[in-house]
């Protein structure tokens, strides 16, 4: 049975706060019934709401993968998760210091990235997607994903989308910070504001890439 997403109640801040200060499994079993309830179960049914329409999602689970990592603190001090596949939809992200959507493409395979960078460089398609990253600047939007110190070889250093000729991946976000409607069914509205000025994007990227 699917549960009806109201946002977040107030807990879910003091108990990240809290991860934060004592990441350990100590801390996260004795609140563990607040992760559940206050953190993990909002977030199963924000997904769940947003599945007609986006397609499958998933959410993150608690623990870190620590085995190729210098830092062994067991437990990730946010909850995030996917909504929708095959370029529609995106990722969301709450910690106790606000709430982040994003959408955009965050891995390239090497055949794939070689695509990007092709249409990139030409300009027809190159210029669309300088002009759809303006827009959403504009908008108040971020720009991310892992780029490269220099254009790579076999590209001009001074191509007018150098910008974009650097990026590994490309996403777009906005952090949103501790807003009152996270603790209300209006946290979707966001969510899918940010997935609709997304479209553009993730639809040349689908294309191009």
């Amino acid at each position: 049975m699917t549960t009806m997403f109201r946002g977040w109640p107030e807990e879910f801040q003091p108990f990240f706060i809290g991860l934060e200060l004592d990441n350990s499994k100590r801390y996260f079993e004795a609140n563990r019934k607040t992760y559940e309830a206050a953190v993990k179960g909002p977030m199963v049914a924000l997904v769940e709401s947003l599945a007609g329409e986006y397609g499958e999602g998933k959410v993150f689970r608690a623990n870190r993968d620590i085995r190729f990592s210098k830092d062994k603190s067991p437990y990730k001090t946010n909850i995030a998760a996917t909504a929708g596949m095959n370029g529609h939809g995106g990722y969301i992200s709450l910690d106790a210091r606000g709430f982040t959507v994003a959408a955009g493409r965050y891995e390239l395979t090497p055949q794939q990235l070689t695509k990007y960078r092709k249409r990139v460089a030409a300009d027809a398609t190159g210029a669309q997607l300088a002009a759809i990253v303006a827009r959403l600047e504009k908008a108040g939007y971020g720009i991310g994903g892992e780029a490269l110190k220099r254009v790579p070889a076999g590209l001009p250093q001074d191509h007018e989308r150098a910008r974009f000729l650097r990026h590994k991946i490309l996403y777009i976000y906005k952090n949103f910070g501790l807003q009152p409607w996270l603790g209300s069914s209006t946290a979707r509205k966001h969510v899918v504001k940010v997935f609709a000025d997304a479209k553009p994007l993730n639809d040349w990227l689908r294309t191009n890439a």
